[in-house]
């Protein structure tokens, strides 16, 4: 073995707790994380990002794990140290002489591994999931699964409005940051390692964001014209419409949309720092909204609410809080935003539908059948984006309005 990280029992323990609420109470492991990190004000730098790492590699491996210890899953404390044993012994550490892990000292962790053969427990989902993932992707599920696997790289797109390619390396490789080019999206790009960027010079000047690659593809795939209109119908915290607004040159109008009038303040604040200047606000619960925008945009980007399977390499907890419920209601949920926000699209104007989801259910599926229900409207182009070492997964289709 490996000479192994020394552990130390409060920091195990923290991550037994982080477990023990996660999975008992339901609660997804970023919030509790923040919680335990707020209580543990004594704790370093380097004890967080061990609580923080283990605890999410122990969340993406839960099933596994469990099969190698032979037992059902559970939030005893006792067993927990125990999965905790496993887990440490199957990174390759030698475990210290703490009495919780004597009934798993000596086991003989890559025998057990390698009799583990059912795909839903060898590489970790929900029983259910597996299956539904295999009948709606068939071959490729099993690859699909490994790949989500892999942590993500750290991703960032240049904001073309403030600085370029050059400038943007440069600056950061004066901070210790080291960038690449993104193998399959060379306007994206990558950093080496995990560093801190929220008080990163450039970063605060609004030079790059962070954004996954396979995100920025979907801005890409509408590629709106400057001067145009363009309403991002779903933006969220607005890493899609900052890019738009980029794509667009600051010229024309942009429009981005939400629920609830609240979910953009987070836009408001990095619109501050994007140097996007064409961009207004609309929230979905104001009355008479979409009929004052109907017949309005040149483009519109629906990136629909979805269930986030393609991004379980960055969402670990997705694995066991999505349940099959949570599928039917976001599939009625895309049907609906798709029956009805398109009307704010001109004719001859360009649609894209998009999600963060691996299932044709919530993906192609659903642009079959909008098609069906609207003629007005065909199908230009599909692009699906496996999740893949340095990116997360997403599908996308342009659609024109006759």
């Amino acid at each position: 073995m490996n000479k192994s990280p020394r552990l130390f029992p409060n920091t195990v323990k923290g991550v037994l707790e982080a477990l023990e609420s996660s999975f008992g109470k339901g609660l997804y492991v970023n919030r509790v994380l923040e919680n335990s990190l707020r209580l543990n004000k004594k704790w370093g730098s380097r004890d967080r990002s061990f609580v923080a790492e283990h605890t999410y590699e122990i969340v993406r491996w839960w099933n596994f794990l469990w099969a190698v210890l032979g037992k059902e899953p559970n939030t005893d404390r006792s067993s927990l140290e125990q999965l905790f044993g496993v887990y440490w012994k199957w990174r390759g550490f030698d475990l210290p002489e703490w009495p919780g892990f004597d009934s798993i000292r000596d086991m003989d962790i890559e025998a057990r591994s390698l009799e583990i053969t059912a795909l839903h427990e060898r590489e970790s989902y929900a029983l259910w999931f597996s299956e539904l993932a295999q009948e709606q992707l068939g071959d490729k599920w099993p690859l699909l699964a490994h790949d989500l696997n892999q942590p993500n790289s750290v991703n960032v797109r240049i904001n073309t409005l403030k600085s370029n390619e050059k400038e943007v390396i440069q600056e950061l490789a004066e901070a210790g940051i080291v960038v690449y080019r993104h193998p399959a999206f060379p306007k994206a790009h990558f950093l080496e390692g995990r560093p801190k960027l929220k008080n990163n010079s450039s970063f605060l000047k609004g030079k790059f964001e962070i954004q996954d690659a396979g995100s920025q593809e979907i801005s890409n795939f509408l590629n709106p014209t400057p001067g145009s209109i363009v309403i991002d119908a779903c933006a969220g915290a607005g890493g899609k419409t900052l890019h738009l607004g980029a794509l667009m040159e600051n010229q024309g109008t942009l429009i981005a949309m939400e629920i609830e009038g609240r979910k953009l303040e987070e836009l408001h604040r990095r619109i501050q720092r994007s140097g996007v200047t064409i961009m207004e606000t609309r929230a979905w619960e104001e009355e008479g909204v979409l009929a004052e925008l109907t017949n309005t945009a040149d483009y519109l980007l629906l990136d629909a609410p979805c269930s986030g399977t393609g991004t379980i390499k960055r969402e670990p907890d997705t694995k066991w809080k999505f349940e099959p419920v949570h599928l039917a209601q976001y599939q009625t949920m895309q049907f609906e935003i798709l029956d009805k926000y398109p009307a704010m699209l001109k004719s001859g104007g360009t649609l894209v539908y998009a999600t963060c989801s691996i299932l044709p259910s919530e993906n192609s599926d659903q642009v079959k059948l909008f098609i069906e229900n609207h003629p007005e409207f065909s199908l230009v182009e599909e692009k699906t984006i496996d999740p893949a070492t340095n990116n997360d997964g997403f599908y996308m289709a342009k659609l024109l309005k006759l």
